[in-house]
């Protein structure tokens, strides 16, 4: 679909790029030429799939270990890629959090893993790009990983929903602000995309791919390269003019069926316990992994 090295000499963060979206659309970035960096708290996990990617597609891959909840992490972080090797050309914010929760369960603390990660996270990894591009007269793109939810709102999933309606705003926002300096700012709302973290957060003991397929008027879940190819198209040039916009990549299913998980009403208490006990499950997986 793309000519080869259609994004040489381009430099692009991926935050999340580790594993599930944000591996996927830095191993397309990586193998179309961009030189990469990819982020996230995991760092033996970023080792691995940066030499994963390597290995497959050449090329250079630079890994930071950063908790982008952070804010003096971030800014450390941003200025040492402006250190090696110059300006950022693109970024792409697509770490998250989520799990599916009734609301009145939550806790502070619930509430604020989230947030911090969504909300804060992905503002202050925008502003310590965006800054430095302003300051150094460059140009630059910024693509957020959103959900359908911004449009819709979704329940059981309430702190995710307020935070990706953030970022949604602030795409719009600073694509104005911005825009006079030549940084771009999109998002992409993607439907059902199986990964085995959302899996097991999202859907504990459902199919995605099944529940999708029943329902999606095209009657499948996406395709990673799909993604990977809007991804491409929004950080790549010939488009300029594109700015503040959030494209859904869903199959019409939003369109077609407006919230998610509304259909999780009808769960009871013993449901609710099963899928807590899920949730924890993977959440002390993945704390194994970045301590081990």
């Amino acid at each position: 679909m793309f000519q080869t090295d259609l994004l040489k000499g381009k430099r692009i963060l991926v935050t999340g790029g580790g594993t599930g979206l944000g591996r996927e659309m830095a191993a397309k970035y990586l193998e179309l030429g961009a030189d990469l960096t990819i982020c996230g708290r995991r760092k033996p996990v970023l080792d691995k799939t940066a030499a994963e990617l390597m290995a497959k597609h050449g090329g250079s891959v630079q890994c930071h270990g950063v908790d982008i909840r952070d804010a003096q992490a971030v800014d450390t972080m941003v200025q040492a890629i402006w250190d090696d090797g110059g300006p950022l050309t693109g970024l792409v914010n697509n770490a998250a959090g989520n799990f599916i929760s009734r609301t009145q369960d939550l806790s502070p603390r619930g509430f604020d893993a989230v947030a911090n990660i969504v909300l804060h996270g992905t503002f202050y990894t925008t502003q310590a790009v965006g800054k430095r591009w302003i300051a150094g007269g460059h140009k630059g793109s910024v693509v957020s990983i959103v959900v359908t939810w911004v449009w819709t709102g979704s329940p059981f999933v309430v702190p995710s929903a307020m935070s990706k309606a953030g970022v949604h705003v602030m795409t719009q926002s600073l694509a104005v602000e911005w825009g006079r300096y030549g940084i771009r700012l999109n998002a992409i709302a993607p439907g059902t995309f199986p990964t085995e973290g959302a899996g097991k957060r999202l859907a504990p003991g459902r199919d995605p791919d099944k529940d999708t397929a029943a329902i999606n008027p095209m009657r499948r879940s996406g395709k990673m390269q799909e993604l990977q190819n809007l991804a491409v198209f929004l950080m790549a040039e010939g488009c300029e003019w594109l700015t503040g916009q959030t494209i859904a990549l869903d199959g019409g299913g939003w369109l077609a069926n407006g919230a998610s998980f509304t259909e999780l009403s009808a769960w009871t208490d013993a449901d609710w316990e099963k899928a807590r006990a899920a949730i924890k499950e993977q959440n002390e997986k993945d704390r194994a992994q970045r301590t081990a």
